[in-house]
């Protein structure tokens, strides 16, 4: 009753007068306005002299120019991966490539509020998220496989243990530093090197990453960071002398990058799309899953493979959980991602916005009824209005396919088995939470719903020691944990 005593409190304020600006200062950041590749421990310009803008999506303004790297410049940055691996890297005491990702988490601990601004500055996530969550988590994976680089024999006992070689690694935009974390620590830790590339709309942390990098010391050729659309993506897939691919993002992606691999040694771990299911039970603390149901697809615009799109609710508080998640809905601010009054910050591109606009005329078109609280939206930037829709059909476009925006849909259900049908009934398997007093219903249920994540009474909760990753069209293998460090090594 409290929660929602304030949720109330807060409504007649937003009704009444508007939250005075409480902006995250930006003068304390440092950005070029043009950044080359970073290869072999050296800035470099593109062969091409080619680059390309990227923007602020709250504003639209030009932040940066960032290089667009060629199949040549990916093919120097693996060349540069190769020589680090053979001469350096395969070489060095586990002890000591320890010390330097240690190291480098606690640069980016140092300059973490430097990051969580510029991450939202570029993604359009609120900077509550970035420096709360994102910013913190990324450092922690590092800290986190820190420790493990000097035990995999402890890891993987009675094993033989042998790093991959050079790992190439392609990540999305909607979390950019922490899937850089997801990736590059866990092959440092393994003592293989790496070829990264960043989604084209969100670089910049990847590449103050790599200032971090160069600033720690690591020895040349270790990371390289090459920048670029899916051309320069592709060339790292397709490059002969990568070992291990590791790639996050849109499963149309991911089954072409499955295709290019068919028939060479290469190892590969695809993070894909999800379509995740968010199950209520009567018995749930109803007040705590209103609350996890927004965390879970609203705080993060929905820019989460993860996002908890899908809502089923048992028909006996069915209600009851929509009457409160309207009345939480309209207590929610959309705008300044750097406001940090602001709970639905800016999608990402104009590109993505016109496809959650697109999913929004097709709910409609199928019959669903559509809900969205009466919210200022900017007139400037990218912005999406949260968003509910009702009676929708199981085979309805909208609860079968990835939005990846602020848009939910409720389903009820009567009994375990229905729901359970329904949460499977998708191509998808990538993430499912269960909101339920009785533990014996959630073992029951984490034993037959078809996701590699489930979380209990609880939604989007990461720890750099458990794994992460999906079943069917959202992917295989493991990111995080000891599943995520095996995916980077050759155990006998």
């Amino acid at each position: 009753m409290i929660t929602f005593q304030l949720i109330n409190m807060k409504k007649e304020l937003n009704d009444n007068w508007d939250y005075s600006s409480s902006l995250e200062a930006i003068n304390h950041i440092q950005l070029k306005k043009k950044y080359t590749l970073f290869i072999d421990g050296k800035w470099i310009a593109p062969s091409k002299n080619t680059y390309f803008k990227t923007i602020n999506p709250a504003n639209e303004e030009t932040l940066a120019e960032i290089a667009s790297a060629s199949k040549e410049d990916v093919d120097l940055a693996v060349k540069a991966a190769r020589k680090a691996y053979t001469n350096v890297w395969s070489k060095m005491p586990a002890s000591e490539r320890a010390k330097y990702i240690y190291r480098i988490a606690r640069l980016m601990q140092e300059r973490a509020r430097e990051f969580a601004v510029i991450e939202s500055l570029e993604s359009g996530k609120t900077i509550r998220e970035s420096r709360d969550v994102d910013i913190p988590l990324a450092c922690n994976h590092f800290f986190y496989y820190a420790g493990w680089a000097d035990k995999l024999d402890y890891a993987f006992p009675n094993r033989k243990i042998e790093s991959l070689g050079v790992a190439g690694q392609i990540i999305p935009w909607n979390f950019p530093l922490l899937m850089a974390a997801w990736k590059i620590a866990p092959a440092l830790a393994a003592g293989n090197t790496v070829v990264l590339k960043p989604a084209e709309t969100t670089s910049l942390t990847a590449l103050k990453l790599a200032e971090i990098i160069e600033e720690s010391g690591l020895p040349p050729g270790v990371v390289n960071i090459v920048t670029g659309f899916g051309e320069t993506g592709a060339a790292i897939v397709n490059h002969p002398d990568i070992n291990k691919i590791a790639f996050t993002g849109s499963t149309a992606v991911g089954k072409i990058i499955q295709k290019a691999l068919v028939g060479t040694s290469k190892k590969v771990t695809l993070e894909l799309g999800g379509k995740s299911a968010n199950i209520i039970f009567e018995d749930a603390p109803i007040d705590q899953a209103v609350e996890g149901i927004v965390n879970g697809i609203f705080f993060n615009q929905g820019h989460v493979c993860c996002a908890g799109s899908r809502l089923y609710v048992q028909e006996g508080i069915a209600e009851k959980v929509i009457k409160k998640l309207k009345q939480r809905m309209e207590s929610l601010y959309v705008g300044d991602p750097l406001d940090k009054n602001t709970d639905i910050g800016a999608i990402n591109s104009k590109e993505q916005l016109q496809t959650i606009e697109k999913y929004l005329k097709i709910g409609m078109d199928e019959g669903a009824e559509m809900y969205q609280p009466k919210c200022a939206i900017p007139k400037k930037g990218f912005y999406c209005a949260p968003t509910l829709f009702l009676n929708v059909a199981q085979s309805s476009i909208i609860a079968q396919e990835e939005i990846f925006g602020p848009v939910l849909t409720i389903q009820t259900f009567r009994t375990v088995d229905e729901v359970i049908q329904k949460a499977n009934n998708s191509p998808f398997g990538l993430a499912a939470g269960v909101w339920t007093d009785k533990g014996s219903r959630i073992f029951n249920l984490t034993s037959k719903l078809r996701a590699g994540v489930i979380w209990a009474n609880c939604y989007n909760k990461f720890d750099p020691t458990s794994p992460f990753g999906g079943y069917k069209e959202s992917g295989f293998g493991r990111e995080g944990g000891l599943h995520g460090l095996s995916a980077y090594l050759k155990l006998s």
